[in-house]
């Protein structure tokens, strides 16, 4: 595969399995996978549980190492550990539970351990910390303790930890898998924004057909390996390729589906709820 300066993440033939207990076999999780993820791209990433889709993003940021092949974060090998610190500088992720990634008593004290670990200036931590809780919409909170936030509060607060350090790319692994519906369409206004105005290049690893129309990319995985890779109108219409992955097509997409083998005339590429209002009032007006 050919590599460019454009590619923020690249995987050749990535292959991973994790060692069987006592001399049993190992589970073979990724099967061979080549992507590119281009930078200032918002991908997102779906399967059932098992796919290997949360493997695969921990192999981002050198979390989790080849078992075969590599995986290079603009231009360096995760495998080399001289280089592991710098991955991680350009690659950030925040996982589904807040909890395990929030470390201090106060949120803007939070927001400030990683730049303060890294040896910032004061001043620079404290601009670092400010622009991060504002580009969240928590800076009003940044004297509060993080315990007695709601879970999409504690949320934003571990993305802006995340986004102190100013990584050019942000993984979210599953971030709103242990929220209510307010909370999960606050942490999805908030990755939108990360693509849309700052620029960072967006992973979303999700089972929330929902939570991917808004993606520039969308990639179905199943048993280690890509069954899909398109743009997500391409993708979801593709259901029955979906299904037989164990997924459901977004809610939009299935009501059109549905109104069409009733006999109304729609099309199948609306994904966001106004574009289908408009498709079905088309239809009927």
């Amino acid at each position: 595969m050919v590599k460019t300066m454009e590619n923020i993440i690249t995987t050749e033939n990535l292959e991973f399995a994790y060692l069987g207990a006592d001399d049993s076999e190992p589970r073979i999780v990724l099967r061979g996978l080549d992507l590119e993820i281009e930078q200032g791209t918002f991908v997102a990433i779906l399967g059932h549980n098992g796919s290997g889709k949360s493997t695969l993003a921990k192999h981002f940021n050198a979390i989790l190492l080849p078992s075969g092949g590599r995986v290079l974060v603009c231009g360096a090998d995760t495998s080399n550990e001289e280089l592991v610190l710098e991955i991680r500088r350009r690659v950030g992720m925040v996982f589904q539970n807040p909890d395990n990634q929030i470390v201090a008593t106060v949120v803007e004290e939070d927001v400030a351990f990683a730049p303060e670990n890294l040896g910032y200036p004061s001043d620079e931590i404290r601009r670092r910390v400010d622009e991060a809780l504002k580009n969240v919409g928590m800076y009003q909170y940044r004297e509060h303790a993080p315990h007695l936030l709601s879970g999409g509060q504690k949320q934003r607060v571990a993305i802006a930890g995340v986004l102190a350090m100013e990584p050019q790319c942000v993984v979210f692994d599953e971030p709103t898998a242990m929220l209510d519906p307010k909370g999960r369409e606050s942490i999805i206004k908030v990755i939108r924004n990360l693509r849309n105005n700052l620029g960072v290049t967006v992973v979303l690893i999700t089972h929330h057909m929902d939570e991917a129309i808004y993606a520039d990319r969308v990639i179905v995985m199943s048993e280690g390996k890509v069954l899909l890779d398109a743009a997500p109108r391409e993708v979801f219409m593709d259901d029955k390729t979906l299904r037989q992955a164990g997924l459901d097509v977004p809610v939009t997409t299935s009501l059109l589906h549905k109104l069409k083998e009733d006999g109304f005339d729609l099309p199948l590429d609306a994904l966001t709820v106004d574009e289908c209002a408009d498709a079905i009032f088309a239809a009927i007006g």
